[in-house]
């Protein structure tokens, strides 16, 4: 459906631009756009690289094991079917680290880990447990009390101040948290199909 909608809205700059007369103005908006995304792309990325390399020491050097015991009461109350899996709730730990880092893109591989081991001890097969579903969810509607990629955005894009926004980023990732959970832990009592 998004390759529609791209599409769509592709197709009609071309034809608003060829009835006004300014295709070249949409050439060379498409050409700076790109060359600002590649831009946007390479400065993003050593913040990313900066976060992986973190999150993989704090892995090798044991922090994370020491995280995931300070985060366990947590962990166990949110994912009560993996209280026995240090393993497990490692990965999530790594996970709930890179979102609360503001590297989303960095959170993601972490997250793919994360469900591979739950997949792995799934009971139900091909249908996810509770526990699963409830990471997803709390992966997308993550707390985020640094986000280095953000900043890195607003600060590409000039901004003299890319933190200035800290306090405005709290209450939505967590208002964003808090209501996402909420309504898992009330559907929680209702049976998954096929579960």
């Amino acid at each position: 459906m998004i390759n529609y909608i791209w599409f769509g809205m592709i197709a009609a700059s071309v034809v608003c631009a060829l009835a006004t007369g300014r295709l070249g103005e949409l050439s060379a908006a498409g050409m700076e756009g790109a060359q600002g995304a590649v831009a946007l792309s390479i400065s993003l990325l050593g913040s990313m690289c900066a976060g992986l390399g973190f999150l993989k020491i704090a892995e090798k050097s044991g922090l994370a094991a020491l995280l995931a015991d300070g985060l366990s009461p947590a962990i166990d109350w949110l994912f009560p079917e993996y209280r026995g899996s240090r393993e497990i709730k490692g990965k999530i730990c790594m996970n709930i680290s890179a979102n609360l880092l503001g590297l989303g893109n960095a959170a993601t591989p972490l997250g793919v880990v994360a469900m591979q081991a739950m997949q792995a001890e799934n009971p139900h097969g091909d249908t996810p447990t509770k526990g699963m579903v409830l990471f997803v969810v709390v992966n997308t509607a993550s707390l985020q009390l640094l986000p280095i990629n953000m900043a890195a955005m607003r600060r590409t894009c000039g901004s003299p101040q890319p933190f200035n926004i800290l306090p405005e980023i709290w209450l939505a990732s967590l208002g964003a948290l808090v209501t996402a959970v909420a309504f898992c832990k009330l559907l929680e009592r209702r049976p998954l199909r096929g579960g």
